[in-house]
């Protein structure tokens, strides 16, 4: 299919006109507010529906809260979880939980940042955090292990206290036997 075109006119061949519609563009964008942000200084405020970059959490008595139940790991859309369950040896600073994890690891630069692994978690170890400036040298520092995970993620002050709730309830038992009949 053959495409008739008209003659382009003299003034149209200097293409001046589409070189002053460009510089009216240019003069508009000159006198209109700036919009540059100085970013150390000066942060984005984030909506209301932001998922930030998953962290763990650790109890008022600073044990993690994750029991090693890979339900994060199995969710996760891209694998950015990964977690080395505890073998079958007791661990007696870990109190009344029962497991927890060797190692814990998610990789940032895979995460996508979509919230499901704090939806499944049924201990509450992870939360989502409202941060967007994740920067690391290498690919190596963008993987986060368990104690980077649990120093960025902090303490979660709960009010059900979960484990220390058991040992009370153990302790009571044995304190205060119940009598047969």
């Amino acid at each position: 299919m053959i495409v008739n075109r008209k003659e382009l006119s003299w003034w149209e061949r200097l293409y001046l006109p589409a070189i002053a519609s460009g510089l009216k563009v240019t003069i508009r964008h000159f006198f209109k507010r700036k919009v540059t942000m100085e970013y150390p200084e000066e942060k984005w405020s984030l909506p209301s529906g932001y998922r930030g970059a998953p962290y763990l959490v650790k109890d008022q008595e600073g044990r993690t809260k994750c029991v090693s139940c890979q339900l994060c790991e199995f969710v996760c859309p891209p694998r950015a979880i990964s977690i080395l369950p505890p073998g079958p040896e007791l661990q007696k600073e870990a109190g009344n939980v029962e497991k927890r994890p060797r190692e814990f690891e998610i990789n940032m630069l895979r995460c996508i940042f979509c919230g499901l692994c704090q939806e499944v978690c049924p201990e509450e170890a992870i939360f989502l955090m409202k941060d967007y400036s994740l920067t690391g040298q290498s690919r190596e520092e963008m993987i986060y292990n368990k104690e980077k995970l649990l120093a960025l993620g902090g303490v979660h002050n709960d009010t059900i206290m979960k484990w220390k709730h058991k040992a009370v309830e153990a302790g009571r038992q044995e304190a205060f036997p119940v009598a047969e009949e």
